[in-house]
């Protein structure tokens, strides 16, 4: 009886530790042996036990920067593939520009994998791809700012540990996912409204979700959201073309976990929900930890113009303009039925005197598929073929960064293998974007009351959302399409 109690003891140890191993993840120590002098020889110790995963990331968007547009308006049948690899946006526009796609060697040091410095680059080669960017726990791991590899100078200095980084390898955490995504557009808090460095270290009243459990909050990692199945990762940007799954609210707070069950006012809250995202209510403001960038004037390049501060940045640099910033504001508030209308490269401007969307929500009150999400609304400059109709292509980084010479700049944008033809003649049009706010979920506390947008409020704009006035008093959209039935 002893000796099956002694059994017991053992196999419930074994057991707690092989649960422990599956949640933590196993100690890499004895499996990584360096020294290690660049990122491929890491890769290559990987691909010893995890090569099917290797060959996983390699299907995925975020190594291929494209997929099918399947979130872009009539364009969700289309075989052909978009993304970061071949997209224009109104933050450095594009990431392929210059000789040889030379802006790779820059632009690229966010893509997940190594080497990519020029337009020609092996996506099938395994020994490429960057396992340690999501996964590395320790050593100071980092990439360099140019020539897509880790940083050797770091390396040099002994401030980053690439044997270390190798053995520490776990599940991603809030940094390892922020090392491109708090940091897109050119840095931190610059593109996406309330997803920066300061969720590292948020309390509850900036991100409910992310905040540490000791801070009062979830302490949710980005993949608790953005689930992932064979390193496919969950979820829709407003500036992409192709996502590999939704990410809804209701993944979780549906059923037993249903928003709303105590509230008093439970029926009329569930009503808005038909016509009112989560986010709305529940992102009352954004960019709460720390101001974001809401226009960007690349017009501005090479002029001499005395740079202010706005929220302790400044708001001119000369090899790239003038910008504006905005912190802890209220959103822009526009429809979204789950697909974007994007400008996409070479497309036509038809009236350059009006602003070019460069992506926008699709939707409006009339598509019953639609809500109302809460946005950052970006305004900016780019350039514009005069005769083309079309945004140029223009190599910023090694030209534009640095002689200030738009002409040059222009010609050698056109010079990449998806760079478009310069005519010769271009012209400076206003771009805007509606970018969405998804993160810094407030607590429940802090979501908006009735009269932050009825009675006379001014958050929400009920023309531009297609309302003949403030819903409460004109009735909702459902009110407007039974007086439309009555007249016929």
């Amino acid at each position: 009886m002893k000796g099956f109690k002694g059994m017991v003891v053992m196999l419930t140890a074994a057991l707690v530790l092989v649960s422990f191993q599956a949640f933590a993840g196993p100690d890499h120590t004895e499996f990584v042996k360096g020294p290690f002098k660049k990122g491929q020889d890491v890769t290559k110790v990987c691909l010893e036990c995890h090569e099917k995963q290797a060959a996983d990331v390699m299907k995925t968007a975020h190594w291929k920067w494209e997929g099918t547009p399947n979130h872009v308006k009539g364009m969700e049948k289309s075989t052909k593939t978009f993304g970061k690899k071949n997209m224009i946006n109104n933050f450095c526009t594009t990431v392929f520009p210059g000789p040889d796609g030379i802006a790779h060697e820059s632009c690229s040091k966010c893509h997940a994998g190594y080497g990519w410095t020029r337009s020609k680059f092996d996506f099938n080669d395994k020994t490429r791809v960057d396992c340690l960017v999501c996964h590395a726990q320790k050593g100071n791991y980092a990439r360099a700012g140019v020539g897509a590899d880790v940083d050797t100078k770091a390396m040099e200095k002994g401030s980053m540990n690439l044997e270390l980084a190798a053995q520490s390898v776990g599940k991603p955490s809030l940094k390892n996912c922020g090392v491109c995504h708090f940091y897109g557009g050119g840095g931190d808090a610059v593109k996406v409204p309330g997803l920066d460095s300061t969720l590292e270290a948020a309390p509850k009243e900036q991100d409910v979700h992310m905040a540490k459990k000791e801070k009062g909050g979830a302490g949710l990692l980005c993949q608790d959201c953005h689930k992932t199945k064979d390193h496919a990762i969950a979820g829709r940007s407003s500036q992409m073309a192709h996502y590999e799954a939704k990410v809804e609210c209701t993944d979780c707070h549906s059923g037993a976990k249903a928003p709303h069950q105590k509230s008093k006012n439970k029926a009329i809250l569930d009503k808005h929900t038909a016509s009112v995202a989560c986010q709305t209510c529940h992102i009352p403001t954004i960019s709460r930890g720390q101001a974001t960038k809401t226009m960007w004037n690349w017009s501005d390049v090479g002029k001499s113009i005395k740079a202010e501060e706005e929220f302790d940045r400044e708001t001119f640099a000369k090899h790239k303009g003038t910008f504006k910033y905005n912190m802890n504001y209220v959103p822009t508030y526009a429809w979204y039925n789950g697909q974007i209308e994007r400008y996409m490269l070479g497309d036509k401007i038809k009236d350059p005197s009006k602003p070019v969307n460069i992506t926008k929500p699709a939707g409006d009150i009339k598509d019953k598929t639609a809500k109302i999400y809460p946005y950052k609304f970006y305004t900016g400059t780019q350039p514009m073929d005069s005769k083309f109709k079309y945004l140029n292509t223009f190599q910023q980084y090694k030209e534009l960064w640095v002689n200030f010479d738009w002409e040059k700049a222009l010609v050698n944008g056109a010079k990449s293998p998806e760079g478009l033809p310069y005519s010769g003649k271009y012209q400076f049009v206003k771009t805007q974007s509606w970018l969405s706010a998804g993160h810094e979920v407030a607590p429940k506390e802090q979501a908006l009351q009735c009269g932050e947008c009825h009675m006379g409020a001014k958050r929400m704009d009920w023309a531009a959302l297609g309302y003949k006035g403030d819903p409460m008093q004109v009735g909702g959209r459902s009110v407007e399409k039974a007086a439309k039935k009555k007249k016929k």
